[in-house]
């Protein structure tokens, strides 16, 4: 049993610190995105400078607009493969070849071999 547990308290512990560093990261760059626009914008476009809740914001409105909903570090590539890969099995010879050929028609010599 102590084992065990010290295994779990471990865990939780590696856990809560992995969830800690999140929190220090994004605090520290929203600080640095709030630090550069208030470098940039003000003397450049004659903006008005922004706070830290406001860099907070801004940088979730840049994650919702330009980088999806949907998890980090490429979760939706590896969706996208494991689809490819399934069509490509369902796929004849002829109909490999073929795209093999359109491939190569489109994108040189080197694909597909």
């Amino acid at each position: 049993m102590r084992g065990k547990l010290s295994w779990v308290v471990r865990g939780v512990a590696k856990a809560v610190a992995i969830v800690v560093a999140g929190v220090v990261f994004i605090a520290v760059f929203s600080w640095v995105v709030m630090l550069l626009w208030n470098y940039v914008v003000p003397p450049v476009f004659h903006g008005g400078t922004i706070g830290y809740g406001q860099a907070f914001a801004l940088l979730l409105l840049c994650r919702i607009l330009f980088g999806g909903l949907r998890g980090w570090r490429g979760a939706h590539g590896h969706w996208r493969r494991h689809r490819w890969r399934e069509r490509w099995e369902s796929l004849t010879p002829e109909e490999r070849a073929r795209l093999r050929e359109r491939f190569m028609e489109r994108c040189g010599r080197g694909m597909g071999e």
